[in-house]
């Protein structure tokens, strides 16, 4: 099958069979590899991306299913305004370790505060619950994202 997709605000047009998984468009036809593989089962987090904004596990979701959807990846959330707030305060305080992840976490912090710019703890929780972090920066996580509904 024969598919454009908007990616980043750019139409892609992509030659894949109708239940390709996005991330593996993303990664070995459009040559995105911000976007991470992790489990393969949308356990982990590390394929987050953002459909019309909504923080989505691409190793699931096949491409027949993007449609006329606005797909964002890590390459291009820092233009967005919630975006550019995680990243900025990702840096801040400091949280990558390994870094494996944290195209995952950032995609999902940013639908986060995109979606609700002052988040509780709560809030964080549930949002964050389905990334992991092996190296186990959970605390800085979160406060970043404190940080970033104060920017």
């Amino acid at each position: 099958m024969v598919a454009t997709i908007k990616v980043n605000g750019v139409p892609q047009a992509v030659d894949v069979d109708d239940d390709t998984p996005l991330l593996w468009v993303l990664r070995d036809v459009l040559g995105m590899t911000g976007t991470k593989f992790g489990c393969g089962l949308a356990l982990c987090g590390a394929c987050t991306v953002h459909v019309d904004g909504v923080a989505t596990r691409s190793c699931i979701t096949p491409i027949d299913s993007i449609g006329d959807s606005e797909v964002t990846t890590i390459e291009a959330v820092g233009a967005t305004e919630a975006g550019a707030k995680i990243q900025t305060a990702w840096l801040d305080r400091e949280v990558v370790q390994c870094g494996y992840c944290q195209s995952g976490q950032i995609m999902s912090a940013s639908a986060l505060v995109a979606s609700n710019p002052h988040p509780t703890d709560d809030e964080i929780n549930e949002a964050m619950s389905g990334n992991i972090c092996r190296c186990g920066t959970y605390v800085r996580i979160r406060e970043a994202i404190k940080l970033a509904a104060a920017i």
